[in-house]
């Protein structure tokens, strides 16, 4: 018979265990840009945050109240121009959709994680992004980074909308974006350093493995997104 003390700590060590799961492992990362309003710029989604994902008017510069409804569902809500990736003082940051094993989606929502490149391409070199949208197409442990012209994936409408004298084609592919680094000046000029990054900084590595680790978001990040999380 187990007596109660040792299911107690037995009880610990599973959570302890778990806990680990959800603060590091490995994955995989893809990419996209769809200009659609973020899953954790919803406050029933951001769970204990300061406050919900930023998110903009066209033109992806004035800030749009969090009730807004996302443009690719009829709103005028969409991604912000400086949600893109960059880097700052040697280090490469970014934005990405997430599903992380053993995290719901309000325990995820604005989490930063530190992602370790393992592809040859750019093996070692690190990115720390912050988990601001989900979705149902993810699998478990995959980083989906928000770049420019990387994929509308499924929600085609999106950048059209918040785009509309920017053609449809230039956006390159639904799944993948834009093929080249030249492709990237078709876009709008505030997106374009965005889509960049991917031929720069990744060496145009396509969907590279990782490690990951949850950190302290940077304010690099949060000053951008407005979105902290309280635990």
């Amino acid at each position: 018979m187990v007596s109660a003390h040792n299911s107690f700590l037995a009880g610990l060590l599973l959570a302890s265990i778990g806990a680990v799961v959800c603060q590091s492992g490995s994955g995989t990362t893809t990419r996209y840009w769809d200009c659609c309003k973020p899953s954790c710029a919803w406050s029933e989604n951001a769970g204990d945050v300061t406050a919900p994902v930023r998110t903009c008017a066209a033109g992806g510069t004035t800030t749009v109240s969090k009730n807004v409804q996302s443009g690719c569902n009829g709103g005028n809500a969409f991604v912000c121009n400086n949600q893109k990736p960059f880097v700052k003082n040697g280090q490469a940051y970014a934005f990405a959709a997430a599903k992380i094993a053993g995290l719901s989606l309000s325990q995820q929502c604005c989490a930063c994680f530190k992602l370790t490149f393992t592809s040859t391409a750019i093996a070692g070199k690190s990115l720390i992004v912050q988990v601001i949208n989900t979705g149902n197409d993810l699998t478990t442990n995959q980083f989906d980074l928000q770049i420019p012209a990387g994929g509308f994936g499924s929600f085609t409408q999106g950048c059209p909308k918040q785009w509309p004298s920017t053609p449809a084609a230039n956006w390159g592919s639904q799944y993948g974006g834009v093929s080249n680094r030249a492709s990237c000046s078709a876009i709008p000029s505030a997106l374009v350093s965005g889509c960049q990054f991917r031929f720069d900084w990744m060496r145009g590595a396509d969907n590279p493995k990782v490690n990951y680790q949850k950190v302290t978001c940077p304010t690099a990040l949060t000053d951008i997104s407005k979105c902290i999380r309280r635990s």
